[in-house]
């Protein structure tokens, strides 16, 4: 009888080109689908909730699969865990009906963006938050905020050559948490985000931050859509998706 199975996967996604399978190159669904072949001996082809770009890190991406096994979801959990790299791990795995589809059946996506801003880099950390010394204003890029929350057309913030015939997206949440150390961590909810949306915002925000704009020219960017009028993408490695809600 054909399964389907439901898992949650944190992973590290320094060393590799995303989570969409390639051809030449390591990447985060590649690695599952090797370990699922191994362990099955078939081709099976792994659906997730969305694709992260290179260098994104995850605590909870979600994925689901097709199989006609006897094996029970924990025995996956475990036997993915052992042939997977240590960078990637099943944190989650159960059996849901054969109608669940991981991207299909979203509702909603919260990612995090971690933000060092403070003169010194960070050594062990450095690969997780992206490094700006000069001193941002969070009161101005907090006020910026009520103009991202609500149904918008994001297609200003949508990154370039990845045009979408719809780029109207629902944020439900944004905020700012500052922590110790110097860091700033921006945190978002949204019924979808298009490619590189959730970055551009971030590189926009800075830019609010920095004095470069005013918190209310982010209005302005929005109903222009015009890529050229908000800021740049920032680096992939400050951005997290926590997690993705059915």
């Amino acid at each position: 009888m054909q399964k389907n199975f439901k898992i949650t996967i944190e992973y590290d996604g320094t060393d590799y080109h995303g989570w969409q399978r390639q051809a030449n190159d390591r990447t985060i669904q590649g690695e599952i689908e090797n370990a699922l072949m191994t362990m099955t001996g078939n081709k099976i082809t792994l659906t997730g909730a969305g694709r992260t770009d290179a260098g994104v890190h995850a605590f909870g991406q979600v994925a689901n699969f097709l199989c006609r096994t006897a094996l029970e979801p924990h025995v996956f959990q475990k036997g993915l865990n052992s042939l997977l790299p240590k960078d990637i791990v099943i944190t989650k795995c159960t059996q849901v009906s054969v109608k669940f589809h991981a991207r299909y059946d979203v509702k909603s996506k919260s990612y995090h963006y971690r933000i060092l801003n403070r003169n010194l880099p960070a050594a062990i950390f450095r690969q997780y938050a992206w490094h700006i010394r000069k001193t941002l204003n969070l009161d101005a890029m907090a006020d910026s905020l009520c103009y991202i929350i609500g149904t918008h057309d994001f297609k200003a913030f949508e990154g370039t050559g990845s045009p979408k015939a719809n780029t109207v997206r629902s944020v439900l949440h944004a905020d700012f948490e500052k922590m110790d150390g110097g860091y700033l961590v921006f945190k978002i909810q949204g019924n979808g985000f298009l490619r590189f949306m959730v970055r551009n915002i971030v590189g926009t925000l800075v830019d609010v931050g920095l004095g470069k704009i005013m918190p209310g020219d982010i209005n302005r960017i929005l109903v222009s859509k015009d890529r050229n009028l908000a800021g740049i993408t920032a680096p992939a490695h400050g951005l997290f998706l926590m997690n993705v809600n059915y």
